[in-house]
């Protein structure tokens, strides 16, 4: 029996993973907005980070120009309309300014509207018409503090900010379920009224439902703010329970 063609999608949004570790959320996420009733295609390239690293030096390295540009050959022909660097780390590292740049350039390679996951956030907390949040982080705390710096350039007031150490994203990419709870209560404060997991590598589109019952409050993830961001360039409005708050 043949199978009817899938037709292309009328909205397409590329995204620039680094590495491997989380990449399986976004044809998860794909799949949800679909049953939400989104015409979306959410096409990954995978861009080479060189040492797996949460180490100021080597995230810099991981998002140099050369290799986002490198990434946009891969992803050039699959008919995107806006492209997101899909990592945090390798993008708040280089400060507000720094970060800035980044995008722009990135944009200027694809000929198209693009982000990254750090202003992702920062867009993400604006649009839930929150000012105060806690970060809850599975880098080191001296790279999460990067992190924070940049949430406040932002405007964004960081009430409580936590580290969890961990030096690769394979490592946080073999993280499950009770991890990543564990580290969203470790990481949350009364004084929050919301919670952001900023790591890519983190597996979290099956989560949010679940974090969001237990902290009692928004939590932001790095891959669903990323793709939300993607839909925002794209002008896209979607809507499912299923995602958190953010996508409600």
């Amino acid at each position: 029996m043949q199978h009817a063609a899938r037709h292309p999608a009328r909205h397409t949004v590329g995204f620039l993973y680094p590495g491997y570790s989380a990449e399986d959320d976004y044809p998860r996420l794909e799949a949800l907005l679909r049953e939400a009733g989104a015409d979306v295609s959410l096409p990954l390239v995978h861009t080479d980070i060189g040492e797996d690293a949460h180490r100021v030096d080597a995230l810099l390295e991981m998002g140099s120009a050369p290799r986002l540009a490198d990434g946009m050959t891969a992803l050039a022909g699959r008919g995107a309309h806006a492209v997101v660097w899909s990592c945090t780390s390798a993008s708040f590292v280089f400060g507000w300014e720094g970060a800035h740049e980044q995008v722009r350039a990135l944009s200027a390679v694809a000929g198209l509207p693009a982000s990254s996951t750090s202003f992702a956030f920062a867009h993400a907390v604006r649009a839930l018409g929150v000012s105060r949040v806690a970060v809850a982080a599975t880098y080191p705390t001296d790279v999460a503090e990067h992190f924070g710096a940049f949430l406040k350039a932002a405007g964004i007031e960081v009430v409580s900010l936590r580290g969890s150490g961990v030096i690769t994203a394979a490592e946080v990419g073999t993280w499950g379920r009770a991890e990543v709870l564990a580290m969203a209560t470790a990481g949350d404060h009364e004084a929050a009224q919301a919670v952001l997991l900023p790591d890519t590598a983190l597996h979290s589109a099956d989560h949010l439902t679940e974090l969001e019952a237990a902290l009692g409050k928004p939590v932001l993830t790095a891959n669903q703010v990323t793709v939300w961001e993607g839909l925002r360039l794209a002008e896209v409005a979607v809507r499912t329970d299923r995602l958190g708050a953010l996508f409600r």
